[in-house]
């Protein structure tokens, strides 16, 4: 699948705590017009904003909505990645971050919001997403309506330059890349490895 077409839709997607939310800012600072709604307030552990769509939960039983993203950014979360519905070319910017610093994040966000039980050891859960992400991109790489680019968190904070240009080269459109690299702020990368 090349270039961008009326029915292409960018999808933002990777596990909770990967850098969706920085890629999401990266692309609108570009120029990609976003389909989210701002239902979700930005807050301490994402102080430039979530950008999600409240729709896109809906998205097994009612996928009427992707119209609305057809030529638009939008962040779908890894498990509804199978629902997305046939008759439109998906360009799938997929995050991937260091597993131990995305259990990091999670446990500090569960803190501040007062959860008393952060969930199964690290172990486990470390083992949950492996397999999880390994069975999605078996089928990511069946489908011939959907291409991927895989994005490193770390190399995105560390060097953002080159994967600006291939970001815009990959969705399709001319992004403004300097704005890009201008949405990446250093200081929100508080949990390392």
């Amino acid at each position: 699948m090349t270039g961008a077409s009326a029915r292409t839709v960018v999808v933002v997607s990777g596990l909770p705590r990967s850098g969706t939310s920085l890629m999401m800012q990266m692309l609108q600072a570009g120029g990609l017009p976003l389909l989210c709604d701002g239902q979700r307030a930005s807050d301490e552990d994402n102080p430039q904003g979530y950008f999600e769509f409240e729709k896109v939960k809906t998205l097994k039983s009612d996928s009427s909505w992707m119209a609305e993203a057809a030529g638009h950014a939008v962040k779908i979360v890894t498990t509804h990645l199978y629902d997305l519905p046939a008759g439109y070319d998906y360009k799938i910017i997929f995050m991937e971050r260091d597993l131990r610093e995305i259990l990091l994040s999670q446990k500090k966000m569960l803190r501040r919001r007062g959860a008393s039980d952060e969930g199964p050891p690290d172990e486990a859960m470390s083992g949950h997403f492996r397999r999880h992400v390994g069975r999605l991109k078996e089928w990511l790489y069946e489908q011939p309506h959907i291409a991927v680019m895989f994005c490193r968190y770390r190399d995105i904070i560390e060097d953002p330059s080159p994967l600006c240009s291939q970001i815009a080269a990959f969705v399709g459109r001319p992004l403004n890349v300097p704005a890009m690299l201008g949405a990446v702020d250093e200081k929100l990368y508080r949990n390392r490895a």
